[in-house]
């Protein structure tokens, strides 16, 4: 049994393709596509997936769309009649789009098919659950527990904005559900917003800025307080009522009333490319804070309720990988899983389990691996002969190795001497997270490195952290973790035995002061407050990747790389070879890795491409 699952509409479009049961291919359309967050319907993605499995359209036992739009659209109406004279200038743009697209959404879906390839109408089975169900199904269904609590955070589904469910067996129980207006997704997106970052894609900047705020600022207090007094009330089990007269996304076109914000705050709007300031620093460590405290609240709500010892986490707000950080330091749960593709991509994946095990009510078979993501690496491959295609069409200059274990020497020896390599091997990764397949890769102990990739490679602003990636066997000679996070989603401390101690006056420092000060004998993965967001690295599910930190570490006596996604800023991350080489060239890259080629930057012809590309670069 053939199961395809779709999201779309909304950003991260994204479709899945399951076997009874079993994931087969997963990815973002954006990778296909070239568009960012690419909204629109994943026909590349979906197309890839059918592909992937070898079947047509007609072989499918359904079409499983990711949330159930005439609930939305019920939403938006009674939201502007609660609201009502405000918001008509946002009423009116929304209605032409819901009347085209969501109220027609099968018609639409059917159509896009068919532009795929031709099949049978008659036999098309669409599907639509609920959008909170699809999220709690991508995270306990993949997951390795017979049972768990599922709790489930983002900004909106239909009407849910956060629920928590029993998952046991095949079945899931939603037990409480919190409603819009009041969202810990909404009200994290709307400090991503007054901080001057994207809504939607800005939020991972937000989380990584907030180390840099003083904790012991009085300004940083005074932003708590004013955030749990004026904006959101917080219950004891987790639910929170959100001030509207404060937040303008119910029916406006920005996410706050900017003018009550300065009022509270005494701080106005930042702009995209306005420098960074301590105060905003400080107001993002603050609304960090904040949301650390509903999870946790959460999260001991959802032990009491299911008396489970697993949880499984899903929704947008499970990217953040610092409270999950706290919540794994709670001991709430003895166990963890967390979806890798937890905003609206994975709804793809969910979708489709969620169609498998509750309408077609099939048996549950739990994983003996690690999980059933498969490590996540469900994108596409390509073969020798592609590869050899984009080395001729470059005209590139490139080295064959037979043995692939003189290539992991060899590139470990590059990234030893402080060289920067492009690493493309096997599946492209599914979900926002470059997982040792579409990775650039350097040398953690180098304290210059994470200025060159920032400012060199991935042209983005500076302050961003980097990733380590440790084999899963050492993490604990590196990491204050005691289990594996092979997705990346779990920030803990470097060991206190690598740290540096910082001087006095650090917090006094500038921003920039601070960033560049060494903290660790990996400074290029130590974030501004010693913590590191840590892949584990499985020989299980990526024996190439594990095997070059291996070779490094014979090399070095280092088993950590920093891994960090194979793109630029504003771009997608790579998924062809021809994208992995124009990426390459573009950037200053040293080296770059495509399956068993290596290519020296010095070697290659000239690259003729103008500097001009870099205008169009989008801010993430």
């Amino acid at each position: 049994m053939y199961i395809l699952g779709i999201s779309a509409f909304y950003h991260d479009s994204a479709a899945a393709i399951i076997k009874d049961g079993e994931i087969i291919a997963a990815a973002q359309e954006e990778r296909f596509s070239r568009k960012k967050h690419d909204a629109g319907f994943p026909s590349k993605a979906a197309a890839y997936c059918l592909k992937e499995a070898g079947i047509s359209i007609d072989q499918l036992e359904a079409v499983v769309f990711y949330d159930k739009p005439l609930l939305k659209f019920e939403r938006l109406l009674e939201t502007y009649y609660a609201f009502a004279p405000k918001g008509f200038t946002s009423f009116l743009m929304a209605m032409p789009v819901w009347l085209n697209e969501k109220l027609f959404l099968k018609k639409m879906i059917r159509d896009e098919l068919k532009k795929i390839q031709l099949y049978d109408k008659k036999k098309l089975k669409l599907l639509f659950p609920e959008h909170h169900l699809s999220h709690a199904a991508s995270a306990f269904y993949p997951s390795p527990f017979e049972e768990a609590a599922i709790v489930t955070i983002d900004g909106v589904g239909e009407w849910a904005t956060t629920t928590i469910c029993k998952g046991k067996g095949k079945e899931i129980e939603i037990l409480k559900q919190l409603n819009f207006p009041h969202s810990v997704g909404l009200l994290y997106s709307a400090f991503t917003y007054y901080l001057g970052f994207k809504v939607n894609s800005g939020e991972y900047k937000l989380m990584g800025l907030a180390p840099y705020g003083d904790p012991d600022a009085e300004q940083t207090k005074r932003f708590v307080s004013i955030i749990r007094e004026k904006l959101v009330k917080i219950y004891e089990d987790g639910s929170i009522f959100l001030d509207q007269q404060y937040f303008n996304y119910s029916v406006g076109l920005r996410m706050v009333k900017d003018k009550k914000f300065e009022t509270l705050f005494g701080l106005k709007r930042r702009s995209e490319e306005e420098e960074l300031q301590q105060e905003h620093c400080n107001l993002a460590l603050a609304i960090q804070q904040v949301t650390e405290e509903i999870v946790l609240k959460l999260a001991a709500h959802a032990k009491e309720i299911t008396g489970s010892k697993n949880i499984c986490l899903s929704g947008g707000v499970a990217l953040n990988c610092v409270a999950n950080g706290k919540l794994q330091n709670s001991n709430l749960f003895e166990n963890i899983f967390i979806q890798p593709a937890s905003g609206d991509a994975g709804g793809a994946v969910g979708s489709a389990l969620a169609a498998h095990h509750i309408y077609f009510e099939k048996e549950r078979i739990v994983s003996s691996a690690m999980d059933a993501m498969k490590g996540s690496y469900l994108g596409p491959c390509f073969s020798a002969d592609e590869v050899e295609s984009t080395i001729q069409q470059y005209k590139a200059v490139t080295t064959a190795f037979n043995n692939r274990n003189e290539l992991y020497k060899t590139v470990a020896a590059h990234i030893s001497e402080g060289n920067v390599v492009g690493w493309f091997q096997g599946r492209m990764e599914f979900g926002p997270r470059a997982l040792g397949n579409r990775s650039i890769i350097a040398d953690p102990r180098n304290p210059e490195m994470q200025k060159k990739l920032n400012l060199k490679i991935k042209y983005r602003e500076g302050f961003r952290p980097f990733a380590p990636a440790v084999l899963a066997e050492d993490v604990q000679d590196y990491f204050e973790l005691t289990t594996s996070s092979p997705y990346m989603l779990l920030v803990q401390p470097v060991k206190k035995t690598l740290q540096y101690p910082v001087p006095e006056n650090y917090h006094h420092l500038s921003l920039n002061d601070k960033l560049y000060y060494q903290r660790s004998t990996l400074p290029a993965i130590t974030h501004i407050d010693y913590s590191a967001r840590v892949q584990t690295v499985h020989k299980e599910t990526n024996e190439a990747f594990h095997d070059l930190i291996t070779a490094f570490k014979q090399q070095t006596g280092c088993a950590v790389l920093i891994n960090t996604s194979f793109n630029v800023r504003g771009e997608p991350v790579v998924c062809t070879p021809q994208e992995a080489y124009q990426c390459f060239m573009r950037t200053e890259m040293d080296y770059l890795v495509i399956e068993n080629y290596l290519f020296s930057k010095q070697e290659q012809p000239e690259w003729k491409e103008k500097d001009d590309w870099k205008k169009n670069l989008q801010a993430d």
